[in-house]
């Protein structure tokens, strides 16, 4: 290992034997960073040796390497030296040897430059340029090559690979933007001027002239070469030498800026123009510069406010970007001496540093913290400095540039607004905050908050924000932290709090400890309500970072560490997590409660995103464990009036909230107060008998659930659940309200207001629901009116056809009804159970759906003595409706969740278990066992279709996990009953009858099951396959409940591992594996009658991959020297199909179809004895399948199959020929047609069907008559082939088989709405 780990270290650039602590940072990086370093060598070392890239896939090879960096350049950069320089010296080399006229130089050239380019994307082409040749006389070679490129004309391409010619523009451009900084005057190294008429001084060298001609063509163009060319120009045009060359610029931009014209060209010529005037005023001369700025500065202000401007964000922001670089030419190059200079601090040294001591040392080291004494105040006095007019209005540009819509203008700007304050005084300064501040006015928009961010957040890293100015600046954060304005459906400002958040960050890192120590307590609350309650996980994530910076470079802040370790970047990526979580673990803090509190109430539980009001009522529930009487006293006071408000989306939130909080007092033992008055030192002028008839009317209103006791001076609340007390002030007992009367007249009130009219009636019953589910489960106290009322809002909304309204008032059910319902009288059960029952049957589909799930939520209380007609009637509704109108994928559903409810039930009641112990209790077994898994293996055959699809897979699947919990029942009971018959044998009394040992769960029932369950795991529908196949897993590995009796377990338990990782909703994965269960007898019908669904259907991969497994296993016998009973065992199994499945041509075509395909294979038709059984129930199935029918698919199909038998040499194929002749009088003229094709192709295979003298006579009927056409000739020529064939008359030989032309003449009935004659006529291609 140390040995190879020496040869790849020798082979780096620059490797070497030093250790790393002695070596550069460059062998460092060269040794660990870039990992295909070796390979790159090896590429390169042959591109050089060569002189050129003799093979383009090893240059698609190195940029495929490169693009992996592209985040992460650094890694790179210490091998740049090692691949730049020698490749432009081949590109040098090369381009002197064959002259930048060659034609074959840019072959040469382009995949070299393709490879520079690519590093160029990585790392930016100032790392690059820096090892490009700089000769003097390189510059000429350059040129010349630059309009080699440019002169060539270009063919386009529609290859995903580039042919390199854009690549090469841009690295010969960058050569030449180092080039042309030679410290020689450029008409020296001219050759060209001794061949020219050149005009001295007074005009540019031809050499310059050439580059500016070329640069000005690239201006205009869209790609990357337009940047270079700028950067270019800007190299050039700033040389002392340049002056009469860079004033004809200006002249040429001028002219571009004051005459635009609406078109592309111009367009992309306005955008490279003012991107090369920006980067001019980066580098050029003051002094130079100052000369043009009147001109330009008038063109930009007239240009940012046209109307080709506001259409172009790109544009914008280059005249945004030239604006500020004009001001800061006109300023004088000043270091603020008024700014405040601040020391970065690590993380280990703000933790081992003391609070105060820490303080004391940083202000020695501070040039400006604050303005409060005299000195201090000195440090902004300072002379006036000569501010041009000018930089008045370009402030005001980039105010306004701070409004754009675009966010790069706005980010721009902002840089723009930092650079310019860096050089004014600091009360013009303050005059530019103070403009920066009306930006967050409330009416400006989100634009306009989202830019005044960026500004602060730049004015702070430049230590432009004075400490003095936090007033004014911390209160404005705040609120962009916060920022959520509604449009619509939807609201916007997450870009404002997260620019909000980059500001708290860019504080962290401006200032010092004591400077920051009450802005970081007034900023981390908000910080992390942000981290933790933002709908936007960018957001999240923004402000955790903020925090963490602000933490580890001001040090000591309490509990800093453990929020940062808890808020971090993968936690606060799931939003559940960071309200449920996250959010409750910080909350334990102090100082962080209440302001969570405060956010979820007023801006969370509110929010427009309805999952988002859900998870803020559960995250509000979740902080009350740490305050309960907070949550009690004041939040339930200002959640109940909000239930009432118009606000769709408060009154939602706030019925949600309080049920969720009354729910949560309830489970941390916290009990709500029953008017409960303290008279004992009330001075209200009452008598003493009126003070204690007050005092026993609130005990009597107490519920049993607390005690009321007085003292002095307050009164006590005992809970009898927990030895906690809670005091109430006596002063305050007279303002303690009946919480427990307000939380149960919410509904009502409700209802009274008919909040469930109009936009928004689904939301209020869905949160009604929960919100009854909540105080039933907390147990509040109810009059009987409530209940009542309470009840029938349960029942309405049981009816509602909105299924998540259903599920809600299910749930809620759940718990109304032992919390309420069960100590009533026999009647009122009755009467609510036989209500759910006839509605079972009802009309409207919506109360079948509900009361059906209302059935499966009520207690054993009401089941026990009327379980047999609610477990009847239940399996009755799993059934489809006999009527078509009345069918209801929904209701079946809904059905078996039901029936399966009950049943679980009934048999884990508590106190009832001795009312089932005894006969009952075997009838109710008996029952579950012959009529619930019956009606379980019927839903399991539900494949009904509608406009949605098939519907039916909804009834299956739920039937699947009825048959896996019913299973699981039966097991359990049989259990039981072995452990008492093993004790009675012990005490060697007499056993049970037989009736009563016999086991509920026997082999033919696990026959069943298995094989149900494996015919849905090889159906077409991935859903279904993979719930199919994980219901197998826990059934087979149970570890609470064994299932015995699976008939062949060892063989199944090896197809199905105990593996939870296994893909079976993947065909590749699933498909090999059940066909092997082919080989068992007793499940090898229901994989054959699930199998043929997905060979034959119309999904091409998956077909592709069931028959590509089922041919492996077929085909495996032959392998392994077996005979051929795979191949028999499945002829009969699909022969069993065909009749279980007759007339159904939702099995039968796809089944016709694997016919086919198996006899393409080859197989099927080659089984000795077996062969011609298999054809005869095949050739029987056909007369009964194709007689009638209008399907296209399925008679293609059929005329294909009759084919292939009539092809063989066995007695059957006469009959089959016969069938196939009869249809070519098919009254489907493309029948007709194909028919004709595959009896041509029958005679061609098998001559024995004819006489050989009349053999050439029938091909040639057969190939000269036109069977499309007139269906009368195709008669005809039929009878005539019957009679060559020696078959007779048709309509006597085999009239039973063709009889539905004539004889049939009655109307069928037609279920499918395909088959009809216009779907046949689509399907047909006409």
């Amino acid at each position: 290992m140390e040995m190879e780990e020496a040869s790849v270290l020798s082979s780096l650039p620059g490797g070497g034997e030093e250790d790393d602590e002695h070596d550069s940072k460059e062998r460092v990086l060269q040794r660990y960073f870039l990992q295909e370093w070796k390979l790159v060598k090896s590429l390169l070392d042959v591109i050089v040796s060569a002189r050129r890239v003799s093979d383009l896939s090893a240059v698609h090879k190195i940029r495929s390497i490169m693009d992996k960096y592209q985040e992460q350049g650094q890694l790179i950069e210490p091998y740049l030296e090692s691949i730049v320089s020698p490749l432009m010296a081949v590109v040098r080399s090369r381009t002197t040897e064959l002259g930048s006229e060659s034609d074959e130089i840019l072959e040469v050239i382009k995949p070299i430059c393709i490879i520079i380019y690519s590093l160029v994307t990585v790392c930016g082409y100032k790392s690059v340029i820096k090892f490009f040749p700089h000769q003097v006389s390189d510059l000429e070679l350059a040129v010349s090559l630059l309009e080699k490129c440019h002169n060539t004309n270009t063919a386009t391409s529609l290859r995903q690979e580039s042919t390199g010619e854009m690549e090469t523009k841009c690295i010969i451009l960058l050569w030449l933007s180092i080039l042309v900084l030679i410290p020689f005057d450029i008409s020296s190294v001219d050759t060209s001027i001794a061949n020219s008429n050149y005009g001295g001084r007074d005009e540019p060298p031809p050499l310059v002239v050439r580059i500016l001609e070329s640069c000005k063509d690239y201006l205009s163009t869209a790609g990357p070469m337009r940047t270079i060319a700028g950067l270019l120009l800007s190299k050039l045009l700033t040389r002392p030498d340049m002056l009469k060359a860079f004033t004809s610029f200006i002249d040429w931009t001028h002219e571009i800026l004051s005459s635009v014209e609406d078109n592309v060209i111009d367009h992309f010529r306005l955008l490279g123009a003012v991107e090369a005037l920006a980067a001019i005023f980066k580098i050029g001369s003051t002094s130079v510069l100052l000369n043009v700025v009147p001109v330009l500065w008038d063109d930009t202000s007239v240009l940012i406010k046209a109307r080709i401007a506001s259409r172009s964000s790109l544009l914008r922001k280059y005249l945004v970007k030239l604006t500020q670089r004009i001001g800061l030419t006109c300023l004088p190059h000043r270091s603020a001496t008024w700014r405040y200079v601040g020391r970065t601090n690590t993380l280990g040294e703000n933790i081992s540093l003391n609070v105060t001591s820490d303080c004391n040392q940083l202000n020695h080291s501070v040039n400006m913290i604050s303005c409060n004494s005299p000195q201090e105040k000195s440090c902004l006095e300072e002379e006036d400095i000569d501010v041009p007019d000018i930089i008045e209005d370009i402030i005001e540009l980039l105010l306004s540039g701070l409004r754009d819509t675009d966010t790069v203008v706005r980010w721009s700007a902002a840089k723009g607004i930092g650079r310019i304050t860096s050089r004014l005084t600091y009360s013009l300064s303050d005059e530019v905050l103070s403009s920066v501040l009306e930006l967050f006015s409330p009416g400006e928009g989100d634009g306009s908050w989202h830019g005044g961010c960026l500004a602060l957040a730049e004015l702070a890293r430049r230590g432009l924000l004075l400490p003095i100015s936090f007033p004014k600046v911390i209160p404005v954060i705040i609120k962009a932290l916060h920022y959520d304005i509604r449009r619509g459906p939807h609201s916007v400002g997450s870009h404002v709090r997260d620019a909000a958040a980059y500001v708290c960050w860019a504080f962290g890192r401006a200032y010092y400890h004591r400077d920051m120590k009450d802005v970081l307590k007034e900023l981390a609350p908000h910080l992390l309500t942000v981290a933790c309650y933002d709908r936007e996980v960018n957001c999240r994530r923004a402000a955790a970072a903020a925090f963490q910076e602000n933490v580890g470079r001001q040090g000591n802040f309490p509990h800093g560490i453990d929020i940062v370790n808890t808020a971090d970047y993968f936690a606060l990526s799931s939003r559940v997590n960071s309200y449920l979580h996250v959010a409750v673990h910080i909350a334990q803090y102090d100082g962080y409660l209440h302001q969570f509190v405060d956010v979820l109430l007023h801006s969370k539980i509110c929010h427009w995103d309805k999952g988002l009001r859900e998870l803020a009522a559960t995250a509000l529930s979740s902080l009350v464990k740490f305050d309960p009487e907070y949550f009690a006293n004041v939040i339930l006071e200002k959640l109940a009036p909000c239930t009432l408000l118009s606000d769709l989306c408060m009154r939602h939130g706030a019925v949600l909230a309080t049920g969720e909080v009354v729910l949560a007092l309830h489970m941390h033992n916290y009990v709500l107060s029953t008017a409960v008055i303290d008279v004992a030192g009330d001075d209200r002028g009452w008598s003493h008998e009126y003070k204690e008839y007050l005092r026993l009317k609130a005990v009597q209103q107490a519920t049993s659930s607390a005690t009321i006791a007085h003292t002095n001076n307050s009164t006590v609340c005992f809970s009898h659940s927990t030895p906690m007390g809670w005091v109430l002030d006596s002063g305050a007992s007279d303002h303690v309200t009946d919480k427990q009367r307000v939380a149960a007249g919410i509904v009502p009130a409700i209802e009274k207001a008919r909040l469930y009219r109009g936009k928004g009636g689904e939301i209020m019953r869905s949160a009604v629901s929960r919100f009854i589910e909540c105080i039933s489960r907390a147990q509040v106290s109810l009059t009987e009116k409530t209940k009542r009322s309470l009840l029938d809002t349960l029942n309405e909304n049981l009816k509602h056809p909105n299924s998540h309204i259903q599920n809600a008032a299910v749930e809620a059910l759940k718990h109304y009804i032992p919390a309420y319902l069960v100590s009533m009288e026999n009647k009122g059960v009755n009467g609510l159970m036989s209500r759910y029952l006839e509605q079972l049957t009802d009309a409207n589909v919506a109360a079948r759906r509900g009361s059906a799930l209302a059935l499966g939520a009520l207690p054993i209380e009401f089941l026990a003595k009327g379980w047999k007609s609610v477990l009847t009637k239940l399996c009755f509704s799993c059934e489809i409706e006999d009527n078509p109108d009345d069918r209801d994928a929904e209701a079946r559903v809904n059905a078996v969740k039901g029936l399966v409810s009950v049943c679980e039930t009934l048999t884990e009641a508590g106190k009832f278990s001795t009312f089932f112990s005894g006969e009952d209790g075997h009838a109710l077994f008996l029952f579950i066992r012959n009529e619930v898994m019956r009606s379980l293996f019927k839903a399991l055959d539900d494949y009904s279709t509608d406009n949605r699809g098939d519907v039916g897979s909804w009834v299956r699947e739920a039937a699947m996990d009825g048959l896996e919990r019913c299973t699981y029942i039966l097991c359990k009971r049989d259990f039981t009953n072995q452990e008492k018959v093993s004790a009675l044998e012990l005490k060697k009394s007499d056993s049970s009858s037989d009736d009563q040992i016999s086991p509920y769960f026997d082999t033919s029932l696990a026959n069943e099951l298995v094989g149900g369950i494996v015919k849905q795991a090889v159906e077409k529908m991935d859903k279904i396959r993979e719930s199919a196949a994980r219901i197998l897993q826990r059934i087979l590995y149970n570890k609470t409940t064994f299932v015995p009796h699976i008939p062949q377990r060892e063989i199944v338990e090896h197809i199905i591992p105990d593996e939870a990782d296994f893909k079976w909703g993947v065909p590749t994965v699933s498909y090999p594996r059940f066909v092997q269960l082919l080989q068992v007898g007793c499940y090898s019908k229901y994989v054959v009658s699930g199998l043929v669904i997905s060979i034959g259907g119309l999904q091409d991969s998956l077909a592709k991959a069931s028959l590509s497994a089922l041919l492996d296993y077929l085909r495996a016998t032959v392998t392994k020297g077996h005979d051929d009973s795979r191949v028999c065992s499945l002829s009969m199994d699909i022969l069993w199909v065909l009749q279980k499945y007759r007339r159904c041509d939702r099995v039968i075509i796809p089944t016709l179809k694997t016919i086919e395909t198996l006899f393409r294979e080859m197989l099927l038709l080659n089984m000795e004895a077996q062969t011609p059984v298999f054809c005869a129930g095949v050739l029987d199935s056909l007369a009964t399948e194709l007689k009638g029918t209008k399907d296209f698919s399925k008679l293609k199909t059929g005329i294909a199959i009759l084919g292939y038998i009539a092809s063989i040499s066995e007695p059957i194929n006469t009959r089959a020929f016969s069938h196939l002749l009869t249809f070519l009088a098919h009254r489907y003229a493309k029948i007709r047609k194909f028919a004709a094709d595959e009896v041509l192709t029958v005679l061609q295979v098998n001559g024995t069907l004819m006489a050989e003298d009349k053999l050439n006579e029938a091909t040639e009927i057969i190939a000269q008559t036109s069977w499309a056409d007139d269906a009368e000739e195709s008669k005809r020529r039929r009878l005539q082939l019957f009679e060559m064939a020696g078959l007779g008359n048709s309509q006597t030989v085999n009239g039973n088989r063709i009889e539905s032309e004539n004889v049939d003449k009655r109307k069928l009935e037609i279920a499918d709405e395909n088959a009809s004659y216009s779907s046949l006529v689509g399907s047909a291609g006409f």
